[in-house]
């Protein structure tokens, strides 16, 4: 879409055979960065892709998460397994997860329950392969070219976003939503950690850096990467006036999910087929689920 690099190719990671739903970004810079993976469950397909790409076992020099839920991070023990040269770059509140993955690997399926099998689980990774990126560190990609972090907490605590300085592309996970299969911006809020203000916050400091092309996880560039940052702050106001009223009206997910859908309409904003694809993975009951615990948070400040 506009202002995408050349030298960016968004790999399909084909999540439980759904085209068009999970993206990972492979940089070919001097120093080839592979920016998340897609689940562990699609390991086969990202490998193979780095390999049409020509990427030898020695030839990828990072794997760069920007969170650590499975869909986005669940292939990347698999990768870095088979690219041993490969760091792995995470947020601080990552990093012991990809060590030591139980904790997360059962929180995951708890969330997503008879659903699970769609992700897998996640290999672990030796911590001595692992960079912590704080907010400002930069990925050395050679030549002059780097990634720098940006914390971008909302949709989740251990989230970055990461912009390249040589093409200006951001590449932001799901902190400021999805967009895919023609449908709208539309927010991404799965439980246990969604904070309303936080994601904004994480907005504001998307739109400050102002990339020229934005890739989401869900699903590659974003049509406007100009309007984006501004439409995902309107998007995070409105969830958090949702989120507060229907608390406030029912105390319960139900409630809340009344008062999201009159801002927010998942049919109008979702493309059918985007609609039916997140309806059949759970992700817009997470979503309603996620913002109702923050309501229930907030109220209770």
């Amino acid at each position: 879409m506009s202002g995408a690099p050349q030298d960016v190719t968004v790999i399909d990671t084909l999540m439980w055979g759904h085209e068009g739903m999970t993206a990972a970004f492979l940089v070919e810079a001097e120093r080839p960065a592979l920016v998340d993976t897609g689940s562990r469950t699609s390991f086969e397909t990202v490998r193979s892709a780095l390999e049409a790409r020509g990427l030898g076992p020695d030839d990828l020099e990072w794997i760069v998460l920007t969170h650590i839920h499975l869909d986005h991070c669940g292939a990347s023990g698999d990768l870095a397994a088979a690219f041993p040269r490969a760091r792995v770059v995470v947020h601080r509140r990552g990093a012991r997860h990809l060590a030591d993955p139980g904790r997360l690997v059962a929180g995951s399926a708890a969330v997503y329950g008879e659903g699970f099998h769609r992700y897998g689980d996640l290999l672990a990774i030796e911590e001595s392969r692992i960079d912590v990126a704080e907010d400002g560190h930069r990925v050395d990609l050679g030549g002059g070219r780097h990634l720098t972090t940006i914390e971008a907490p909302g949709h989740a605590r251990h989230q970055n976003a990461y912009l390249d300085s040589q093409s200006g592309a951001l590449f932001g996970g799901d902190a400021l939503g999805m967009e895919f299969h023609g449908g709208e911006l539309f927010p991404a809020l799965p439980p246990p950690d969604v904070d309303v203000e936080a994601g904004l916050s994480s907005a504001r400091a998307i739109a400050d850096a102002r990339p020229t092309a934005i890739g989401v996880g869900h699903f590659g560039w974003v049509r406007d990467p100009e309007a984006a940052p501004e439409r995902a702050q309107d998007i995070w106001r409105a969830v958090g006036e949702a989120g507060r009223s229907g608390w406030r009206s029912g105390s319960d997910v139900a409630s809340v999910t009344e008062a999201f859908e009159g801002v927010l309409p998942s049919s109008a904003l979702l493309s059918a087929r985007g609609l039916e694809l997140i309806l059949e993975l759970g992700w817009l009951d997470h979503t309603y689920a996620g913002l109702a615990a923050w309501a229930e948070a907030d109220a209770g400040e």
